[in-house]
């Protein structure tokens, strides 16, 4: 099976098929939207899920009527994720697969406060220029908030899953017996009994280490140095706003300064602001600067907000130094009853909003493979290879976009001038053509698989239109 027709079989909509039981008791290590989703997979084919987590997920905020009355009542983020006060999107992919696992999600967050931006409402600029929004549809609906608030929902429902519980820790270890994980071992260094583990434990990841200490090798690691710095504000959003979100990525090419910057509707009437620097350029936490960025920086939209708009709580900067990925796939030596999910696998620019939607995707993996009647006494390679087709679509997306970017040196994939010229051609034609930008929003977004672009009709199509441009 191609790549994008194994893509296309894990964003499937479908809801998965009853629960076969594999388990006595699974535990996920991390209790972040990756960490979720893995729960609420495995509460398919365990007696007990267990999820352990510095953060006691038991006693945090749960979404309610307060954020619609108070804008300043927002889920606060967990201490555990340090960037979750920062803008967080998720991309139509991974609203299509929290559908699945969880039937009634987009009303319920809906209903909760989430916004679905009305059609005509979002503007997106590339390098100075209004692009022309593409066609809706079901499969592009949005569903908008902050971060805090999602997870909020999404814990809300796999904790009540009546097989699954929380347990406040921290995992400092694997236990294995032979060549199979049989449980996890916390700092203090209580033991707790697993037939399998799923590690969702972020960027920061010790999987590596831990591996390396049981006698396995890590798996190898890529890292695209983005040196990113970007600044967020909270700012009332008047009910008669015009444009509901505003997308702005700037490129001028080499010497110049290149800035990413968004505005999007969230719960409680609010809008998030971002702006955004690379390298040695860094928004900073003063608000007066924050504004004049918004001004002199993005697409009169953004003074708009800035100037007009009432700010709500203080600016709050972060700093990402890379992009990174563990490519499990090459390893040929794994335990088995072991794996890992979301950020744990890979992290992206966050600016393209990748995040989310792969934690979610992996879970359709994992999904997949424990359907499948694995074996339980091999390690899960067959995991590993779908999730590598999850990565490699959005590694594809995010690094081709930042290996634009002056400051950035590379790793650069075979045939880069080539692809350069042709995604540059790809780009102008969208902003001509509505198919094509119908086309690149949906892999943009997670709905395709990149090779949709290289489909030949398309592709000759797009670089004749592309070229006239």
């Amino acid at each position: 099976m191609s790549a994008a027709d194994r893509f296309a079989l894990l964003s499937t909509s479908e809801p998965p098929a009853g629960p076969r039981v594999l388990f006595e008791r699974a535990v996920v290590l991390g209790g972040s939207i990756a960490g979720l989703m893995a729960a609420r997979v495995l509460s398919d084919h365990a007696d007990q899920v267990l999820i352990i987590e510095r953060d006691d997920l038991a006693e945090l905020d749960t979404p309610d009527d307060r954020i619609a009355a108070d804008p300043a009542g927002a889920v606060a983020p967990r201490p555990g994720v340090p960037q979750g006060s920062q803008v967080h999107a998720l991309l139509p992919s991974g609203l299509t697969q929290l559908e699945r696992f969880f039937p009634g999600f987009v009303d319920e967050a809906l209903t909760a406060g989430a916004v679905n931006p009305p059609p005509g409402t979002s503007h997106f600029y590339m390098d100075g220029k209004l692009r022309e929004e593409p066609p809706t549809g079901p499969a592009a609906q949005a569903l908008i908030s902050s971060r805090p608030f999602l997870e909020a929902l999404i814990r809300h429902r796999v904790l009540s899953l009546p097989n699954v519980r929380t347990v406040q820790g921290r995992a400092d270890g694997l236990i294995l017996h032979g060549e199979s994980v049989a449980g996890v071992r916390y700092s203090d260094g209580r033991e707790e009994k697993a037939d399998f583990v799923v590690d969702a434990t972020g960027r920061s990841s010790r999987l590596g280490d831990w591996l390396e200490g049981h006698g396995f090798a890590k798996p190898p690691m890529q890292r695209m140095g983005i040196k990113l710095n970007y600044a967020t504000a909270l700012f009332r959003r008047p009910a008669d706003a015009q444009v509901w979100t505003c997308i702005s990525i700037a490129n001028p090419g080499p010497g110049k300064v290149a800035r990413i910057g968004g505005y999007t509707p969230i719960e409680g009437d609010r809008w998030t602001v971002l702006v955004s620097g690379y390298a040695d350029d860094r928004p900073g936490r003063d608000a007066g600067e924050f504004r004049q960025r918004c001004v002199d920086d993005f697409p009169p939209e953004f003074g708009q907000v800035a100037t007009t708009a009432v700010q709500v709580g203080d600016v709050v900067t972060y700093h990402q130094a890379d992009s990174r990925r563990r490519d499990f796939h090459k390893l040929t030596r794994f335990p088995a009853r072991l794996v890992a999910a979301g950020d744990a696998v890979a992290s992206f620019n966050p600016v393209y909003g990748q995040g989310m939607t792969s934690a979610a995707l992996h879970a359709s993996a994992l999904s997949e493979y424990l359907r499948g009647r694995p074996d339980l006494a091999k390690p899960a390679l067959s995991y590993f290879q779908d999730v590598k087709v999850i990565v490699d679509a959005a590694w594809q997306v995010s690094t081709m976009a930042d290996l634009a970017l002056p400051h950035v040196d590379g790793p650069y994939p075979k045939g880069y001038k080539a692809i350069q010229w042709v995604t540059g051609l790809i780009f102008k034609a969208s902003m001509r053509d509505q198919s094509i930008n119908q086309r690149l929003g949906q892999v943009t977004t997670m709905l395709e698989h990149p090779s949709a672009l290289t489909q030949p009709r398309f592709l000759l199509r797009a670089l004749a239109i592309g070229a006239r441009a």
